[in-house]
């Protein structure tokens, strides 16, 4: 195998990155459903403050011919052009925790030499963990909360979070083999599958960015402001829901699903360890509170104080 530092390059940024950061990772290509994952990334880089460490070599790594980029005509001239890129930020959440994100196109060509240069740089950054987000359509009503179902070796989530466990193949994702190859090496790392409305697999539904959002702050306690896309959300699902009250068709449709999907998860106790009773995600603000009442406790009991 070729020398995986070849296929990316380290910038300046890098010299100042701390050891032991969270890695959160998605790559986009195939089997986003919803748009789940280019929201999600795309939300993290517009919110919060970034720099990139290290670029992919897109030519080695991209099949411009299957994912043309995008240039720019304007009447008789070419104006712009947006090349493909696959890069490593260092990012600050909401509260100013860093952690690194990995985010840009899938690979088409070189998996092998990939996915051992993202193990170099998880063991260059001394990576304290890996945590990845994709999505596919499931025959689910938008009516309900998405599911996921987790892999990898964080046995604590797969308990409290994945709600369908099959044992199928499935087409790979990039991501996947870094998550085997992770796992083999006994570093600790977990996928979120994100289950999403099949009706709603080709939109960008807000929804699938919040889920990715939340399942990655159960994984790894970093916060993200999420108000725009409860708001966006809201107004995604009131269009959908009028959609569905005009057509009969469309809403037997998911009155169907309704039904098989609280059939399924009738006794089940699951409920991600983030949301509220309804069912929302709470805003940066409350989860800073939560944090500040935590961490009070903890420093008043190593104190030796009365909490």
């Amino acid at each position: 195998m070729r020398d995986p530092g070849d296929l990316y390059e380290l910038t300046a940024d890098a010299e100042g990155v701390p050891e032991g950061l969270h890695l959160v990772a998605g790559l986009t290509g195939f089997a986003d459903a919803g748009g789940a994952v280019s929201q999600f990334t795309e939300y993290l880089r517009n919110t919060l403050d970034h720099s990139v460490i290290a670029a992919f070599d897109a030519d080695v790594l991209l099949d411009y011919r299957a994912r043309r980029p995008i240039i720019y005509f304007d009447q008789d001239h070419l104006t712009d052009y947006e090349p493909p890129a696959l890069r490593l930020y260092l990012a600050r959440d909401e509260i100013g925790q860093q952690f690194l994100l990995l985010a840009g196109f899938e690979p088409d060509f070189r998996w092998e030499q990939f996915t051992a240069a993202v193990l170099e740089l998880a063991r260059r950054f001394k990576v304290s963990s890996t945590t990845w987000v994709h999505a596919i359509p499931m025959p689910v009503p938008h009516t309900r909360p998405i599911g996921v179902t987790v892999s990898g070796n964080r046995s604590d989530l797969i308990e409290s979070m994945s709600v369908w466990r099959p044992h199928t193949q499935v087409p790979a994702n990039a991501l996947h083999l870094v998550e085997f190859r992770l796992q083999e090496s006994g570093a600790s790392v977990v996928g979120f599958v994100l289950l999403v409305p099949h009706y709603l697999s080709d939109t960008e539904f807000p929804s699938t960015a919040l889920s990715a959002l939340e399942s990655t702050s159960a994984a790894t306690g970093l916060i993200f402001p999420s108000d725009q896309l409860r708001e966006q959300n809201r107004d995604f699902v009131a269009r959908i829901d009028e959609q569905v009250h005009d057509n009969p068709e469309l809403a037997k449709l998911v009155g169907t699903l309704e039904e098989r999907y609280d059939a399924y998860m009738e006794g089940s106790t699951l409920r991600s360890p983030l949301t509220d009773e309804a069912g929302e995600l709470p805003s940066a603000d409350e989860i800073a509170a939560e944090l500040e009442n935590f961490l009070q406790t903890r420093r008043s009991r190593d104190d030796g104080t009365p909490a």
